[in-house]
């Protein structure tokens, strides 16, 4: 299949990455953002061996790890005081590449609009995506203020939950987070290799991930989130800061440093979550990735690694075949299996984690979280976490275990 004009909507780290991939093959690329200037939007994320191995073969692996910070352990609490109910270590998957990053959204975002900017592709910015329209075997793009781009080979649709460019399916999630990117205490008992989390029943959870130095700040940073009610979110407000830090403070006493940086409401933003899952991820000219595709909370810290793995399934389906509807489903085939599985897993995991239900973190707390610290619980824990519960990376031809040694080309353009 030759070179094919190829239009990317969105900068997320889903549409950087395919953009980034598609050029590298040969293809025409452009991308489409709606900011004047691209940005990311949000705090922390974790990077999983899944999601690091799309990385590695970019070349960009080192970079990330080097920006972020490296997390061997997640481990959770109940109350101020209680027992250690989730506690999960990658070690327990024997492998010594098995870890995760903890990373600023802006130094993922960085690194990879740097490499799309340096392989030469053009972004269209302050272009907000109304819709698209076939035209023949082809599509176009049109914007809010009227205009069209294309026609294309292929659009792909990387513009989140809420895209325009996609049937509305799934449903919002009663609980969200508040999020903040704050200075790490100098002075601390926080791990620095650690998710570290504090509960109280399901309807209330304090996290702090060590997120490493983002691009706009001269020291280690640390994403912070409190879960919170989307319906509640006003009474937040009205309440106050100081009410809500007391209310922290309570359940963790050592967020006193971070919560002490916290002096407007502005500092803290309010994520929403849903769970989406499509049906048919590919039309015809158009496939949607990332969380188009499949958003769920993130409880399982795996949103930004899945959308990597779409990007990567995309450039090897188009890569493989003889056209571009053939390509697309060979992408889709790919990455079905494991998107399921995990949008099941998150669907079952979450309401132990955020909702309003008394009985289930207390079966969490009593019974659970103790048979959790036996084998083979530890291992499929870490699995879990890591992203590699399934074999997902098999069918696309990559390997968390190995450096990024590819063992098929990927044709840059001259």
């Amino acid at each position: 299949m030759g070179p094919l004009d190829i239009a990317v909507a969105g900068c997320g780290p889903g549409g950087l990455a395919a953009a980034l991939l598609l050029k590298r093959d040969g293809h025409r690329v452009t991308l489409f953002e709606r900011f004047e200037t691209p940005q990311p939007i949000g705090s922390g994320l974790m990077l999983q061996p899944t999601g690091l191995a799309v990385l590695k073969r970019l070349g960009l692996a080192e970079i990330a790890l080097e920006s972020g910070a490296r997390i061997d352990r997640l481990i959770g609490q109940a109350g101020t005081a209680g027992p250690v109910v989730l506690d999960v270590r990658y070690a327990a998957l024997g492998r010594p590449s098995a870890f995760g990053i903890g990373i600023h959204r802006a130094s993922l975002f960085a690194l990879l609009h740097d490499a799309v900017t340096t392989a030469g592709v053009p972004i269209a910015t302050g272009r907000t995506v109304a819709g698209s329209v076939a035209d023949g075997a082809k599509r176009r793009l049109h914007f809010a203020d009227g205009d069209m781009a294309g026609p294309f080979d292929l659009v792909v649709d990387a513009l989140g939950t809420r895209t325009p460019l996609a049937p509305p399916t799934g449903h919002s999630l009663a609980y969200g987070a508040l999020w903040a990117s704050l200075d790490w205490p100098d002075a601390t008992t926080f791990d620095e290799a650690a998710l570290e989390q504090r509960y109280r029943r399901a309807s209330t959870m304090v996290g702090v991930l060590p997120v490493g130095a983002s691009p706009h700040a001269g020291r280690r940073q640390a994403a912070f989130f409190w879960s919170l009610r989307a319906d509640r979110l006003d009474a937040w407000r009205t309440a106050g800061l100081d009410a809500w830090k007391a209310e922290v403070l309570g359940l963790w006493p050592a967020c006193a440093p971070l919560l002490d940086q916290i002096v407007s409401p502005d500092q803290v933003t309010f994520a929403h979550y849903a769970h989406r899952t499509l049906r048919d991820p590919a039309e015809p000219a158009l496939i949607h990735i990332g969380d188009v595709w499949h958003s769920a909370s993130p409880q399982l810290g795996q949103g930004a690694n899945m959308a990597l793995l779409d990007a990567w399934a995309l450039a090897k389906g188009l890569r493989e075949s003889k056209g571009v509807g053939e390509g697309l489903a060979d992408a889709v085939a790919r990455r079905r299996r494991h998107v399921h599985l995990y949008q099941r897993l998150t669907a079952l995991f979450t309401p132990v984690y955020q909702s309003d239900s008394r009985l289930l973190p207390l079966v969490r707390d009593r019974l659970v979280g103790p048979l959790s610290k036996l084998w083979p619980a530890t291992w499929i824990q870490a699995a879990m976490v890591s992203g590699l519960i399934g074999n997902p990376l098999r069918p696309l031809g990559l390997d968390a275990r190995q450096p990024a040694q590819p063992d098929e080309p990927i044709r840059h353009a001259a």
